[in-house]
Order: structure tokens, then C-alpha cells, then sequence
């Protein structure tokens, strides 16, 4: 199988590697950088829990192939934080129980992270919605709606 570059941005360092043609963006994340919060579910873009912001967009990586992400800048749940300061997203889940297993957690953390961005004031409905992409077996989605509105009010103005 053929190999290509790739450089790019993940979590704010510079990466140069060869991939096969058919990598998944989750499998080079995982497997060969080793950042294993990014998590393989159903591998079809149904359950969400690979998510990763590709330039500042939520994008399933079991979907995207790695040489897609060419010249692009990558952040997954590990760049989030800011040493030992969590993201106000991270804080929120943390503190609303918006987790249980933590499966699930990164990707809804990294989609709701995007959303935020572009709607700082959002309502309960509309984080719903954007969350329809995701699953969760463990917390009955309400403390995670709780998490995203308490990380909003934080986040406001910032």
C-alpha cells in the first residue's frame, strides 16, 4: 500500500508522518500518536465518540481519512486543557457529572467545545440537537446538557 505524507497541526505541535492511503484519521490518532482519548465506537459516524476538531470543526475521524487532514490543524480531547487547567468544558462535565464511563466523554466534549464557538449563549434545545450525533449508554443525556450550558455560562465572553 502506498504511502503519503502528512503534515499538520494536532494539539498545537507539528506532525510529519507517512500514512497508507486508507488510514483512518482515528487510526493515525490513536495508533500511531498514540492520543487515545479520541475513541473507536461504531466506526460508521453513528455514536460520535471519535470526534475531533479539524480547524475548528467537529468532524467524525472514523469517517475522515488521515491524508484528508493535510495541512490542517487537529485538536482532540489532550489538547483541550491548559496543564493542569481544564477547559471550561472539561471543568463543567467534570463537575455536572456530565461523564460516567467516560467513553463517550471526548467526543461530545470536542463537538460541544466547536458549538460553543459559534452559539455562546445556547438553549437547552438547540445542544440537543447538536449532540443528536452522539451516544451515551451511562448518564441519560441530562447532566450532559447540564455540563455544556454550565460551560457556556463560563465560557461567556471569552
Amino acid at each position: 500500500m502506498s504511502q503519503h505524507a502528512l503534515h499538520l497541526s494536532v494539539n498545537g505541535e507539528p506532525v510529519d508522518a507517512n500514512v497508507p492511503a486508507r488510514r483512518m484519521l482515528s487510526d493515525f490518532l490513536r495508533d500511531d500518536l498514540h492520543l487515545t482519548g479520541t475513541k473507536r465506537g461504531c466506526e460508521t459516524g453513528t455514536c460520535g465518540a471519535c470526534t475531533v476538531l479539524v480547524d475548528g470543526r467537529a468532524v467524525k475521524s472514523c469517517l475522515s481519512l488521515a491524508v484528508q487532514a493535510q495541512g490542517t490543524s487537529i485538536t482532540t480531547v489532550e489538547g483541550l486543557s491548559d496543564g493542569d487547567t481544564l477547559h471550561p468544558v472539561q471543568q463543567a462535565f467534570l463537575s455536572c457529572g456530565g461523564l460516567q464511563c467516560g467513553y463517550c466523554t471526548p467526543g461530545f466534549m470536542m463537538t460541544s467545545v466547536a458549538f460553543l464557538k459559534e452559539n455562546p449563549k445556547p438553549t437547552a434545545t438547540q445542544i440537543r440537537s447538536v449532540l443528536n450525533g452522539h451516544l451515551c449508554r451511562c448518564t441519560g443525556y441530562s447532566q450532559i446538557v447540564e455540563s455544556v450550558m454550565q460551560a457556556a455560562e463560563h465560557m461567556d465572553g471569552h
